[in-house]
This record gives structure tokens, sequence and C-alpha cells, in this order.
């Protein structure tokens, strides 16, 4: 076939015309028009994938999907000018003349739909896909973009971009997730496009007859998502793309950065402070002052004489070091990674073969060609540089890649697996498995250890590689708000593992705006501050006595969590699900959590509502959705589906504990490698529903737990039955629990429980989640408040690895 681009209609709208040709294929069917090649190809009941192409092959995206089609039962029917294929969740309507395609489902409503006129078509190199826009339909998702939970009205631009200070509405930014989810008429749908070029994402904008996704070139290659709940679709997308593996338990705790700590002697001192301070913490990072004028795989001489003794220190006050790597390698004859990838021609070169350079932190740099199996290998193995000095983990940051002038030229050759594109075809990649590249060599140093590895860009499939922060933000309450919708987005896209730079890298925060912050990401899956060179210390101390407590508070906080965040996580490792989970996941056709009032609000561990909160504020609406709530901080009970106003004093974020739920806690540690007092505290919220908590454990460090190292119990809480059933844990793994101590939140009182034939008397006890603030200021009406929960009954006993079952009177 001729690709249509020869032809001199290419200076107007191209469109894909009808069918000429089809046959059945072994999961599903092929064609031809005047115009392209098709191939619609069944993955699963609920996936279906579009391939269209003006050109004689296909040709994929080899990094993003890790699946092959399942062998399923499928039916192909044809009528008269359309051929159905049908699953059990989709029925696909393939139009012969035009082609277009209508995705059904099995009773017959319109799911999603090709404009007909249309449906798929070319400007020049440009591929779009049209789509028809369903009555009150609202689109979420699509990764790390800044504006509202709904994205109807605007358009997104797919192309990885270093954006410092970025504001809380522009586009594009680091990391490009061209997967979205559909929702209208009580139903749903994902679409993945998986072409690595610029692509846009019109959601509206500037029309009102289709929604689109374009390409600057390459295929129409595309993934149809359909089940009967917005989760569903997300566990679905991450299974093609690939699911998170365990993180190691260290880089749930509280991670410190700076650009940048130094000398020594200043990162010594931090770590003092933390633990004189009584302020749990895990993680500190080394940004580029840690190297020799900025050059990745070394030392500073002066400012880090020893890093290896340096590491070691750290390690022993229970510290763990990650270290920044950026991309560029200094064009210097004689520095050895420079020299290696010449001669191994590693890096990206222009097309006549000479070495493309361009500026970076180092001067004049060479960039390795991550899409190049060699180049991986060879980063990989000069890591061990790093793993000598006793490094951890790994920061790749500048890799868009960024350079000064932010203009790469479009010409420049990459490998990509062997069939040599251009920058515009693989930019977008390029951070992905510049990422990749550093877990593989983590693992290659360290196979013993779980790698962590934190990335600013990405693609589809970066879940595999890395967890992700959202890159250079500013010190205001709107981007504390923006980040939260940037997290949760990402995790309606695939990236459970990801946070926000808290406190703000550019600009100061206050103290205030601090506090809040600090408060807010205790609920983030990753917890980490970071603040910019010439700017005020921002640690949790710097902002004086008040806020240094309350972020003391909360860091506790997060650290009690930690039995019920480390679960949490694992079941994100196999549902695909995120921790921080937009209300549109659970509740997606419920109006209030689009208002921009509510949009912010979000689960967390499915278990807790959060709802952010400007520091400025002492008082707040909140929306608390479908189902009862309980306020944490002093169990006071609340039904759902109604908006409440809620005091937020700066020392109390507006939390609420989902009735029916439990909560797992543990006693303080100062960091993640300390032992707890060995008793699991488990928070049991009446409700009307039955709930079950996966209690989940490993050693935190090692892989063992893919070969049944592991303790998993699940517990399941009959509220209206007043029965609590401890199923027989699995895995080989022995839990660092002893005992288990219970406490029993709600109005229905407890007085005796039974396990077998042993019957418990309570115990009553008021008990906090946050401690009280000391009063700084003796004047009254800077008095803080202070919340308990009275009277608490509680139950504590052995933890046994038998089943049994606690029956409550």
């Amino acid at each position: 076939m001729t690709s249509h681009s020869k032809s001199p209609q290419n200076f107007r709208n191209l469109g894909i015309g009808e069918v000429k040709s089809w046959s059945k294929i072994k999961s599903g069917i092929k064609g031809e028009t005047p115009s392209a090649k098709f191939e619609l190809t069944i993955f699963d009941e609920h996936t279906i994938r579009v391939q269209i192409s003006p050109n004689d092959s296909f040709y994929p995206n080899p990094y993003s999907t890790v699946l092959s089609p399942k062998i399923i039962s499928i039916r192909i029917e044809e009528e008269r000018n359309q051929i159905w294929i049908k699953t059990s969740k989709i029925h696909l309507c393939v139009n012969l003349s035009p082609f277009f395609l209508t995705f059904q489902t099995p009773t017959g409503e319109i799911i999603n739909q090709d404009d007909p006129a249309i449906a798929v078509s070319w400007l020049g190199t440009e591929v779009t896909n049209y789509k028809k826009i369903q009555k009150e339909e609202r689109f979420i998702g699509l990764g790390e973009k800044t504006g509202n939970l709904d994205r109807s009205g605007r358009a997104y631009t797919n192309w990885n971009t270093d954006y410092f200070a970025y504001g809380v509405g522009d586009d594009p930014l680091y990391m490009s997730i061209p997967f979205y989810i559909g929702i209208h008429n009580q139903l749903a749908y994902g679409i993945f496009f998986d072409n690595t070029h610029k692509s846009v994402f019109n959601f509206g904008a500037s029309n009102n007859r289709f929604v689109y996704y374009s390409a600057d070139d390459g295929d129409m290659d595309y993934y149809f998502f359909h089940d009967d709940s917005v989760s569903k679709i997300i566990s679905a997308y991450s299974g093609l793309t690939g699911k998170m593996e365990m993180p190691p338990l260290w880089s749930l705790g509280f991670q410190q950065c700076r650009y940048s700590y130094y000398p020594d002697s200043e990162v010594t001192t931090l770590a003092k402070t933390f633990r004189d301070k009584h302020m749990p913490a895990d993680v500190i990072y080394l940004d580029i002052h840690h190297m020799e004028k900025y050059k990745v795989f070394t030392f500073d001489g002066e400012k880090f004489p020893d890093p290896k003794s340096l590491i070691r220190a750290l390690k022993e006050k229970g510290f763990k070091v990650v270290v920044i790597m950026d991309p560029g390698i200094k064009t210097d004859i004689g520095y050895l990674p420079y020299d290696e990838g010449k001669e191994k021609d590693l890096f990206v070169k222009y097309p006549d073969g000479q070495i493309y350079e361009g500026q970076v932190w180092p001067g004049w740099c060479a960039f390795p060609d991550f899409t190049k199996p060699e180049t991986r290998q060879w980063w990989a193995e000069k890591m061990a540089f790093y793993n000598d000095a006793g490094v951890d983990g790994y920061w790749t940051d500048m890799n868009e890649p960024a350079s000064w002038g932010q203009f790469t030229p479009n010409l420049i050759d990459f490998s990509y697996e062997g069939e040599i594109v251009s920058h515009r075809k693989a930019r977008n990649i390029y951070g992905f498995q510049m990422a990749r590249s550093a877990m593989e060599g983590s693992l290659l140093q360290r196979p013993e250890e779980r790698p962590f590895v934190l990335t600013r860009s990405g693609f589809s499939g970066i879940q595999r590689y890395a967890a992700a922060w959202t890159g250079d933000n500013v010190a205001s309450e709107e981007h504390m708000m923006a980040g939260i919708r940037l997290v949760n987005s990402l995790g309606i896209s695939g990236v459970a593992f990801a946070g926000y730079d808290v406190g703000g890298f550019a600009g100061e925060a206050t103290k205030s705006l601090f506090a809040r912050w600090m408060s807010i990401a205790v609920f983030s899956p990753l917890f980490r501050a970071h603040s910019m060179i010439n700017s005020n210390d921002a640690e949790p101390w710097a902002f004086g006595e008040e806020v240094e407590e309350i972020s003391r508070n909360y860091m506790k906080l997060r650290y009690r969590l930690l039995p019920t965040i480390y679960s949490s996580f694992y079941q994100s490792t196999t549902s695909g699900l995120p921790l921080a989970k937009s209300l549109a996941i659970d509740y997606p056709h419920d109006e209030n959590i689009y208002l921009s009032a509510f949009q912010n609000q979000y689960l967390f561990c499915d278990k807790l509502l959060i709802a952010p909160v400007d520091s400025t504020k002492d008082i707040t609406k909140v929306y608390l959705p479908e189902g009862d709530w309980y306020y944490m901080y002093n169990s006071q009970f609340h039904k759902g589906h109604q908006v409440i106003y809620q005091d937020c004093p700066l020392n109390y974020l507006p939390v609420y504990v989902n009735a029916g739920s439990i909560l797992a806690i543990q006693s303080d540690v100062s960091h993640t490698g300390e032992s707890n007092d060995g008793i699991l505290y488990l928070h049991i919220y009446q409700g009307k529903e039955k709930s079950i908590h996966v209690h989940y454990e490993d050693d935190g460090i090692s892989h063992d737990y893919k070969e049944g190292g592991f303790f998993k119990r699940e517990i399941e809480w009959d509220s209206p039955a007043g029965k609590l059933t401890f199923k027989k844990p699995q895995g080989d793994f022995k839990s660092k629990f002893k005992k288990i101590k219970l406490f029993i939140h709600g109005d229905q009182k407890v007085d005796s429980a039974r396990i077998g034939k042993s019957s418990l008397k309570p115990e009553f006890e008021n008990i906090a989640f946050l401690g009280k603030l000391t009063e700084f200021d003796p004047l009254p009406e800077h008095d803080n408040p202070y919340y308990e929960i009275k009277g608490a009954a509680s139950f504590t006993f052995e933890h046994s690895t038998d089943d049994f079952i606690i029956d409550f009177h």
C-alpha cells in the first residue's frame, strides 16, 4: 500500500474512506480502505485494540504495553454494511461505508462512537480520531495535567517539557500519559492512545461537535476499555501497561530534599536534627551540588571528600540516601563516561553521525540514547559508582530531556529498539527509558534489594520502573491544591506512587502554608519535601515552634499509619488502583464531586476521606459522599451524601474514616528500620456494611515476597452482626506484631467480646491521633483546639496465626 502522504490531497483533510476488503484474524478482523489498513484485535473481554495506518506496516510503541491478546470466545457477525465483533462486555460495530466504529454495551447502549463523517483522518502526517460527544459526558485522567478534575472544554498537549515554576493551568508539563476515562449515562470507558509522538487531546475546546485525539505522525493505535466500574477500567489499563512492584518500605517514610545540601557537614547536621527533634524521617537526597562540576557519576572532592563515610554515618542514624542523576554527559575528553559513550556509540546523534550536544548544568553535554539496549546496560553498569558509595535510591531529573533553550532539534536520531526514529517520536519516552535504566541498574548493582527510582519525566507504563513527582512547583496555596489534583490524576492513569514537593520548590512558603502542606502530604503516596537554592531554610523546624509541632504530629501520624499504607501499596501492586484515589473513581456519577469546591477531595487507602483546605481558612465546606463517615480526630459521626461545615484550624486537616472500615496502626518509630512495640492497633468503625481489610507484611526490602516471603491476612468486619473474623494468614513471613489491640468506634455500646470460649472485658481510654500543641502564646485567643476520642473501648489479645472470630456484645 502506498502512503497517503504522497497524495496531493494531503493539504486538506483526508478521511479513511470505505472498507474495500476485510477478513478474520485470530483475535478479530483486519481490512483495507483506499487510505489505510486497519486491524481490530480483542485483547480481553473488556479491551479492544484499534490499529490504523496509511503505511504498509504498523509501527507500534515497543515500550508501554506488557500483555498479548487473550484467547477468549468472541463472535463476529456480518450484517448489511456492518460487521459486529462481540465479547461479553463490548459489542463493537464496524460500519463499512464509510468506516467508523461504535462501541456498545451488550444491551445496546452506546458507550463511545466515532463521528461518522470524519472518524479517522489525516492532515499531512497528523492523524486524528474524532469522537461524538455523548450527553453530559465528562472526561478524567490524562496523567500529569493541570486544570479541573473534569477535563471537559479544554485541550491538552502531550510533549514532555521542562517547565520551571509552571502555572496551575499551564500545559504541557513533564510527563505524558495519553489515557483518559469518559463518563456518561451511568457508563464509563477508557481510551489509551499508544502513540509516542506529540499528541493533542481535545475534550470539546473551541467546538461543539466532537472530542478528538491526534498525533503529529505515526499510527492511530489505541486501546478501548469498558467495564462496569471506573476502578475496573483503571485495573485493565494498568494490567496492559504493567503494575508497579512493591517499593522498599523506607521509601514510604518522610523524604527530605533541597537544591542542595552541601557540604557533607550540613548533611550530617540535617540528619542529627531530625533525630534530636524526634521528627521521623527515612531519606535524605543529594542534589546536583554533590557532583564535581555537576558531572554525573562523580562526587565533589571538596564538598564531599569521603562520601562512603558520610553515607555510612547516615545509615547508622537510620537514613537512606538518594542521589540525583541527570542524563547530560559533559563532552570533556578524559571524562570517562563521555569517552566510553563516544567509543561505544551510545549517544544521540544527528543524521550525519555527529554527536548531538545540548547545554545543561555541566555545560555542553551529550545525551545517552536510552532507547538503545546497549546504552541502558552501560548506564546500569556505571551505577556501580554510586552503589559502591552506599547509595540506596536514584532520582532521575532533567530527563524530558531538558536543555537550555528548551528546543531540542527534531532531526536527531534515536535507536528506538532498532527502528531509528527522530526526536519527534522518541522525546516522550526518553525519560521513561532513563528511569528504566536506573531501575535496571539498581537491580544489577544490588540484586537482593528492591529499587527505588524517582522520575520527573515518563510515559504510559512508567509505573513499572519509578515513582513520579510533579516537578518544579511553587510555594502557593493554588499550587498546593493543584499538586493534589495532579497526583490524583496520575493515580487515575496508572501511576499509584506519586507526590509533589511539599512546601513548594520555587518561592518561599509562609508558616501556615507549610504546616497545611505537611498535613496534606501525610496522605500522599510519596511524602517528600523539597526547596530551591537561594531560598530560606524549609525543613519542618524552620518555620517556628508551632509549625514544628504541627509537622511533627503529622509526620508521626504518617509512621503510625504505615501498616495501612503498606498494605494498600500491596493492594495496588495487584489491582493497579491508586492509594490517593480521586472521588471520581468510586463515585463517578455524583455531580457534587466535580464542583470546584470539592474536586480536590480524595480517598486515601480506601478508608480515609481527605478534604484539603487552604491554610488561610478556619472553616470549610466538605462534601461527604455516599456512605457514613467519622471525623477522624474525635469520631463524630456524619451521614453521607451531604455538605457539612467543618472547622479546620491549622493543626487539624479535615479527615474522615469510612464507617464499617478497619484502620491499622502501629506505635511511634523514628524511621522504618526501627522496631515498633509489637502491637498492631486496629481501629474498627461501626457501620451498616461488611468490609474486608487485607493486612500485609513482608521484610520491606528484599524480593522474597515474590516467592511466598510475606504475611497476608484478611480481616472481615461485619459490623451489623458485631463479628470480626481473622482468616488464616497466607505466606511464610512471620508477622512483626505479637499482639493486637482493638479500638471500637461508634455509638453502639460494646460490653464484652468472645474469642471461642474465652471472654474479654473491654478497657476504656482516651485516644488521640495527634498530639496536643504547646501553648507558646499564653493569650487566650491563641488557644489551639485538641481532640480526643473519649472512653474508647479496647480489647487486647495475642496475635494468633489460627483463624478465629471475635463476637462483640
